[in-house]
């Protein structure tokens, strides 16, 4: 499967309170939102997205401050970059499509945009699979020697500016291969027109900031609206599945499976034969799993097009 048969998919854009939001669709049937990773784009599904593009409707969006969507500036508080600002994103961006419910598959930085999603608007996700990752908040509190060894960007990034946007802006295509080839498999994985799009996104103007935000956000105002969810015992109620690579740090670190099991009421999941890059690594395994577990999901619910939340 080629990513050209991916990245031939029409092209949106919508605008959410000044910020442009951009995203690829394609197919037909029910509705199911792709939302990526760091340090990647809408791109890192073009290995499942046309099989799923069969069956479904997806909508691959590109995180703000990632891809082809806008980089808004940086607020002190680092609202502007939480995980509930991006998905109120995700969320304009399905309802522009008309869709109301929906289900989602998300990886990583997209997970923990997908986890807030279906906190704040549980009526809005039918069901999610999400791609190695532990809950935010415990990832920091339970973070050991080998974690931050393996996941230093975290820590990294979350620095006072302007030093680490000031490195990464110094040569971003290093930056990215560094933190993607650094992993399991180096650089292998990666499709080279894929990897040239990560790179081309990477050098647009004010990625840098935006990215350090994101991290910055998740280290701050993220945790406050996740403790706000423990403290009123709040789950998440819809059935989640969770997958994580067998050589990545996430499922060495964390018992992934525990973990989402005091956050929400139905989880079940496993190891992939992979790494971190799960839609790239292990694409057939996880088209099977995405498969399985998304065949039941209702047609889609309409709301008006260019509706936004």
């Amino acid at each position: 499967m080629t990513a050209t048969s991916f990245l031939s998919f029409p092209t949106f854009d919508i605008e959410r309170n000044g910020v442009r939001i951009h995203g690829r669709t394609g197919g037909q049937g029910a509705p199911l939102l792709l939302l990526h990773g760091h340090p990647q784009t809408h791109a890192i599904w073009h290995r499942v997205a046309p099989a799923l593009a069969e069956r479904f409707t997806v909508v691959a969006v590109d995180l703000r401050g990632y891809g082809d969507s806008g980089r808004p500036a940086a607020d002190a508080e680092h609202a502007v970059y939480s995980k509930r600002e991006m998905a109120l994103d995700a969320l304009a961006a399905m309802r522009h499509h008309g869709f109301e419910r929906f289900g989602i598959l998300a990886h990583d930085r997209g997970a923990r945009v997908a986890h807030r999603l279906a906190m704040d608007h549980p009526e809005a996700v039918e069901r999610m699979l999400l791609l190695d990752i532990a809950p935010t908040l415990a990832m920091y509190e339970q973070t050991s020697e080998a974690f931050a060894k393996a996941y230093w960007h975290w820590f990294f990034l979350i620095q006072p500016p302007p030093l680490p946007e000031a490195l990464i802006a110094s040569d971003p295509v290093r930056y990215v291969r560094s933190v993607m080839g650094g992993r399991h498999a180096g650089l292998a994985p990666f499709a080279p027109e894929v990897l040239a799009e990560y790179e081309r996104c990477a050098a647009i103007a004010g990625t840098a900031e935006s990215i350090c935000e994101d991290y910055r956000a998740s280290a701050t105002i993220d945790l406050v609206h996740d403790r706000a969810d423990i403290a009123a015992g709040l789950q998440l109620k819809q059935p989640l599945r969770v997958l994580w690579g067998e050589h990545g740090a996430v499922g060495k670190a964390f018992d992934v499976l525990a973990l989402w099991r005091e956050r929400a009421a139905d989880v079940s999941g496993r190891a992939l034969p992979c790494g971190h890059y799960v839609p790239e690594e292990a694409p057939d395994e996880l088209l099977a799993e995405a498969l399985a577990f998304f065949p039941l999901l209702p047609s889609s619910q309409h709301a008006h097009a260019g509706d936004t939340p």
